[in-house]
């Protein structure tokens, strides 16, 4: 499993920046290798996290090639004020199963 994490801070959000955003959102749900995915907001920094997560590279490789995703990239300046992706290799996820509607537990460590 792979996790792609988009942290950035926010900018001026226009019409345009909702509808690509909703777009690419929808694209990567429905994309095959898509498992889920999370958003947090730092208040202390500002800065937003959004931590999507892939069966495999190949499957988060084609939302990185997408042309709609391409196009976001291209036009990120109009609408944050800077942004860095993680790109990991999840090697193990555990917990209680306590928490609903998140990964599946593959171990209880």
């Amino acid at each position: 499993m792979y996790s792609a994490t988009f942290i950035f801070a926010k900018g001026q959000f226009d019409d345009e920046f909702h509808r690509i955003d909703q777009d690419i959102a929808e694209m990567a749900r429905s994309s095959p290798g898509y498992l889920g995915e999370e958003a947090w907001e730092n208040p202390a920094t500002g800065l937003v996290s959004n931590v999507y997560y892939w069966e495999s590279l190949e499957a988060l490789q084609s939302l990185i090639e997408h042309p709609r995703h391409l196009e976001a990239k291209a036009k990120q300046g109009r609408w944050l004020a800077g942004y860095q992706v993680v790109i990991s290799q999840v090697l193990r996820v555990y917990g209680d199963s306590k928490l609903e509607g998140l990964l599946p537990v593959t171990s209880a460590d």
